[in-house]
């Protein structure tokens, strides 16, 4: 892909200031494929992995069309965010650029008080919000959504497996049919797919890369069970500095490893949907200034947590899926850094771990393990060509058949084109 300046993207003058003060220079690849297509208004699907700066990628474009939308007194611009950290993260990394551009931004997620969220939601021209905080907002008419324009979900994959679909089902229903959607998401198929064909018409779908693991990552699969499997892991976080992210399924089992790390010396905190709000912000408050180094987590927990510098990603019980591996391991190797992943397996699960990997691409690194490897494969659609990434109106496959639906020169589908049935 060319690389292309913000300014070349179409980012004004202003922001692209306020992004150099922060050290943001140039723009990631899911940056420069997403920032001219939703500059133009066009109803988006982008696939795009955890950590890839997918938040500039829509925010920006966000902003820019704020500034040139007639001003109004209620929101006109929605960002849904499955957690309470995501939603504050993408308030925090979004901010300096809206104040550069005269915008006000407002973030609404649950364990705070109501009203003054209200308050402040109320005069945005930009709100994130969780699904059921803003739904609160809404049913109890502190908020209208009446003049939103323009509508992002954040990592949609997740909302959905989080349940929250029937909340953003009304949530939208509550805003004008008008408007401008994005949808992000790691995967665009199945239950994802679904949502988009609801809340999008004639979409543009972009997918950043053909596979759906973080670049720059190293992964390690072990076989071991029992005190082996935590004497592993010992070794492992004694032998890495860093920062390291260790992933649970159950919020016990998080509570009790972390336990068991401190009994063996290691600085370890907890963090699941059982903790508050203040203790959330203590926990990751230790890992920020330093304190401690190691952060056990379950999965619903660790979505939207922004940590920098993550080291090593260790799955100490599997992923369920493909799609939560994609999504744990993302918390390492982020904005272009490398770092490791390493999943602990217990021999009963070693046919079904095996075969993920193989559907990951990650044969060469499950062999290693001296067990045999899966044969299951996937095949992703989206190539590149001639140094481009493919893009295909949402529903349509590689091996579709029918006519092709017609491309711009920059490889946009056109708006109104299908693919014959």
């Amino acid at each position: 892909m060319t690389k292309m300046t913000f300014a070349e993207l179409g980012i004004s003058s202003a922001v692209c200031g306020a992004l150099a003060k922060n050290g943001i220079l140039e723009p990631f690849d899911v940056q420069s494929l997403v920032i001219r297509e939703a500059i133009d208004g066009s109803d988006l699907l982008v696939r795009s992995p955890t950590g890839s700066g997918k938040t500039l990628a829509f925010g920006l474009p966000v902003i820019e069309r704020l500034r040139t939308l007639e001003r109004a007194r209620v929101p006109r611009a929605l960002v849904l965010a499955p957690t309470r950290e995501l939603a504050v993260q993408i308030a925090t990394e979004l901010t300096p650029a809206a104040q550069a551009a005269g915008l006000r931004i407002a973030c609404c997620y649950g364990g705070t008080p109501l009203a003054k969220q209200a308050q402040n939601a109320a005069r945005a021209d930009l709100v994130v919000a969780t699904p059921g905080r803003l739904n609160d907002l809404i049913d109890r008419r502190l908020l209208k959504m009446s003049g939103v324009q323009i509508l992002v979900l954040d990592e949609a994959d997740r909302m959905l497996d989080m349940g929250f679909a029937p909340q953003v089902e009304r949530i939208v229903q509550s805003m004008p049919t008008e408007r401008q959607t994005l949808l992000l998401s790691a995967t665009l198929e199945g239950q994802v797919a679904d949502l988009a064909q609801k809340l999008t018409r004639d979409p543009v779908q972009l997918r950043l890369g053909s596979e759906p693991v973080a670049v720059g990552v190293e992964h390690r699969f072990a076989v071991t069970s029992g005190d082996a499997r935590m004497a592993t892991l010992v070794d492992e976080l004694t032998t890495e500095p860093g920062l390291v992210l260790v992933f649970t399924r159950t919020k016990h089992g998080a509570d009790r490893l972390a336990t068991r790390l401190e009994r063996q010396g290691m600085d370890a905190v907890a963090m699941h949907g059982d903790l508050s709000q203040s203790a959330r912000e203590r926990a990751l408050g230790r890992i920020r200034k330093g304190q401690c180094r190691v952060l056990v987590a379950t999965d619903v927990a660790a979505r939207g947590i922004d940590l920098d510098g993550v080291a090593l990603v260790v799955n100490y019980d599997p992923p369920n899926d493909q799609s939560d591996y994609t999504h744990r391991v993302g918390r390492t190797a982020r904005a272009g850094r490398t770092g490791q992943a390493l999943t602990l397996v217990e021999p009963a699960d070693a046919p079904k771990i095996s075969r993920m990997a193989v559907s990951l691409g990650l044969e060469q690194e499950w062999a290693a393990t001296g067990h045999p490897v899966g044969q299951a494969k996937v095949v992703y659609a989206s190539k590149r060509r001639n140094g481009q990434f493919s893009r295909r109106p949402a529903g349509t496959s590689s091996g579709a058949s029918g006519t092709k639906p017609h491309t711009s020169d920059r490889g946009r589908v056109k708006r109104g084109s299908r693919p014959s049935a």
